[in-house]
């Protein structure tokens, strides 16, 4: 394989990127960028998988498993291999020594392949995407294609970053007076860990996927990916490819293999403690992302749990832009993403704005009505809200208008294409949030808690400065995964980035436009800072990366 002609630019390109932190992404957003007969091939390509078997050739296969069903109704009815570990894991191990040797270039440039495979089947990607997550086509193309394939070249060049930093080889010359030198002649080799471990999410299988994926493939190490039950085909079609790519390579395919899970057999744990597994990445629930802490001591954990997201508004010098802003990221994939605002605290008294004093009532009923207007039209409610990838997500929206008294209520949309789907739109619940309700000890008020889903609660405080103490406490405690802040003051504004650099949180200040507080950017933004109790990681810098491989010192007697 031609790797360093066809892929050395490209590395370059994002090695460029993440040091000037600019835009740059090689993987096309718009559908009709990948040609005529793409979105026809890649919609076919998925109609072939269901009902089929999806045999991976890997060793210690045990019998076959499988039974998604897509959040849009139709079942997938696809197999897949189920592991016997005692066979699996040793021979993904046989692979590493050759995949040492081959150096962080040779790593990075197979990693790159691979991404450029997947890119190029991008549609098909976004099919199994929205039918496993329940994202709307649009979302799943792009943020289940280009933004991920994105997410993973970022952690291939910050694994290649960190990894060349230091010289393969050093003369060392010790003088030592009137004597001969001292001399030795050093080399320095990049070793893997050992088994890393992906556990997959429901709602973002390739997007939070491919970070651990790629940075532990990068770094030296064998990946087995565990998906999620109910959203196994994106990352087995990685895997797939990968597996592929490695044989063509001349690499032993098992450095990438798939464990999927029997129902209610719970294998993330089992194998979350096994000693073979010395690298888990994992996005999900904060009980079991605690628990893996806790619990898999071999192991370097890096996860990314639940947090409570909050929005600060103090003033705007843009009202109309400030609610559609909130009235998108409040909607967006019916709020089934970690970075959703839930808390949007407003001082009682109201705010400012450019067209005049609003109070704390008409700010809700306003963002309510922004809401409406947004999703007023069934189609474009479809194409922005996806569908609810789980019943327990139904659940939690229609407990939610019990909390308190509702602004919007959430409706039931149709979706002619999948009448099996189940689309609403978000409820809107107003909530004191007056210091003697969060400073209580005896119970905590329902928003302090992460209600994932189509649910926000806009929060009346007693003043911009208690909002502020509300924030800190939130992040502290809870953790949060976005901050997003409206504030005309200077002052007001350096408060609330004090707040968030001393809590450690990813802060947006005044978005008006198509930038959302919930979207990031490969290259350029922070997914999470993993320094409050949301995550422990970034998506993505040098620390997501430098603890995957260690560097093995060599020394000769000149």
């Amino acid at each position: 394989m031609q790797l360093t002609e066809t892929h050395r630019p490209t590395l370059d390109q994002a090695l460029e990127a993440i040091r000037t932190r600019a835009y740059w992404s090689p993987h096309p957003e718009h559908p009709k960028a990948y040609g005529e007969s793409a979105p026809a091939d890649g919609l076919a390509a998925f109609e072939a998988l269901r009902g089929s078997r999806f045999d991976l050739d890997q060793p210690g296969t045990d019998g076959w498993t499988g039974g998604e069903v897509s959040p849009y109704g139709p079942e997938l009815a696809i197999e897949y291999p189920h592991p016997d570990l005692e066979v699996l894991l040793p021979a993904m191990r046989a692979g590493m020594a050759a995949w040492r040797e081959a150096g962080p270039e040779t790593r990075a440039l197979v990693c790159v392949e691979i991404l450029a495979r997947i890119s190029a089947r991008t549609h098909e990607f976004a099919h199994a995407v929205m039918h496993t997550s329940g994202q709307a086509f649009m979302m799943a193309f792009q943020a289940g294609g280009p933004h991920a394939q994105d997410r993973g070249l970022e952690a291939v060049a910050f694994a290649y970053a960190e990894q060349t930093r230091t010289p393969a080889a050093a003369d060392w010359s010790k003088p030592q007076g009137k004597r001969d030198p001292l001399e030795l002649r050093k080399t320095f080799t990049t070793a893997g860990r050992g088994i890393a471990l992906v556990i997959g999410c429901n709602t973002f299988p390739t997007w939070n996927g491919y970070p651990g994926l790629f940075a532990s493939l990068a770094t030296g190490n064998p990946v087995l990916v565990k998906p999620h039950p109910r959203a196994v085909l994106p990352l087995a079609l990685t895997v797939k490819v990968a597996r592929e790519v490695l044989t063509e390579a001349g690499f032993d395919p098992n450095l990438v293999c798939l464990a999927v899970e029997r129902p209610g057999e719970g294998i993330a744990k089992t194998l979350a403690t096994r000693p073979e597994i010395k690298i888990i990445d994992y996005t999900g629930s904060t009980a079991f992302g605690d628990w893996l802490e806790a619990n898999a001591r071999q192991a370097q954990v890096y996860t990314e749990k639940a947090g409570v997201n909050t929005v600060v508004v103090d003033s705007t010098d843009d009202y109309k832009g400030m609610l559609s802003n909130l009235a998108f990221s409040l909607s967006l994939y019916s709020g089934q993403m970690c970075t959703t605002p839930q808390n949007v605290l407003i001082p009682r008294n109201g705010i400012t704005t450019e067209a005049g004093p609003r109070t704390y009532d008409e700010v809700a009923a306003d963002l309510a009505a922004a809401v409406g207007g947004l999703l007023g039209d069934d189609a474009r409610a479809n194409a922005l809200l996806g569908a609810l990838v789980n019943p327990d997500v139904k659940a939690r929206l229609e407990a939610a208008s019990e909390l308190g008294e509702v602004a919007l209520e959430s409706r039931e949309v149709p979706n002619p294409d999948f009448p099996g789907a189940t689309v609403r739109t978000p409820v809107i619940v107003k909530l004191d949030g007056a210091r003697k309700y969060w400073e209580s000890a005896e119970s905590e008020p329902a928003y302090l808690s992460e209600c994932f889903g189509p649910v926000s609660f806009v929060v009346a405080v007693d003043s911009t400065a208690d909002a502020l103490e509300l924030l800190r406490r939130t992040v502290r405690d809870k953790g949060a995964m976005t901050v997003g802040a409206y504030t005309t003051s200077e002052e007001i504004e350096r408060a609330i980035e004090d707040v968030c650099l001393e809590e450690s949180a990813q802060l947006s200040l005044n978005l008006t436009g198509g930038v959302y507080v919930n979207q990031t950017a490969a290259f350029s933004d922070f997914h999470g800072s993993g320094g409050n109790p949301a995550a422990n990681a970034a998506l993505c810098d040098g620390a997501f990366v430098s603890n995957r491989f260690r560097v093995v010192e060599v020394r000769r007697q000149a």
